[in-house]
């Protein structure tokens, strides 16, 4: 029962990740002057592409794990929370002239996907009695 409520937990991060980031898309098309810098950009299909997997892999996480078997869950939550971390670190830092509502969304996803880590990282490591006769090998499907 105690990896279900871990589960749910870092499901509930990756979800809370996603919405993050749609409330941060929406705030910007609404600061002034950020819609005017991006007719001058040029946005292409790669960034189009890159956006959209930063929707894409949180509701994919939030999906995955809940699905995947514990080792192959705490891996992967471990990889792509330190990846989200990391590009959400760059972001706030990268990012010029931010306002408190845009330095909340962003603080929090960092806040959210260190949290992912961490759960990650204390994923409770299972007694070999309580494990069943299968090899390690099951955990991966």
């Amino acid at each position: 029962m105690e990896n279900l409520t871990l589960k749910i937990r870092i499901a509930v991060l990756w979800l809370f990740m996603a919405v993050a980031m749609s409330a941060h898309s929406v705030l910007s098309f609404i600061d002034r002057g950020v819609v005017e810098q991006m007719w001058e950009m040029e946005i292409g299909p790669e960034m189009l592409l890159l956006m959209a997997l930063f929707w894409f892999v949180p509701l994919v996480m939030a999906f995955l794990s809940v699905t995947l078997k514990d080792s192959a869950n705490r891996w992967a939550n471990m990889i792509l929370g330190v990846v989200f971390t990391v590009l959400n670190i760059f972001h706030f830092t990268e990012a010029s002239a931010l306002g408190i509502h845009q330095i909340l969304i962003i603080g929090s996803t960092v806040v959210v996907t260190a949290l992912i880590v961490w759960y990650a990282w204390k994923w409770p490591k299972q007694s070999h009695s309580s494990r069943s006769k299968y090899s390690w090998r099951d955990d991966l499907m």
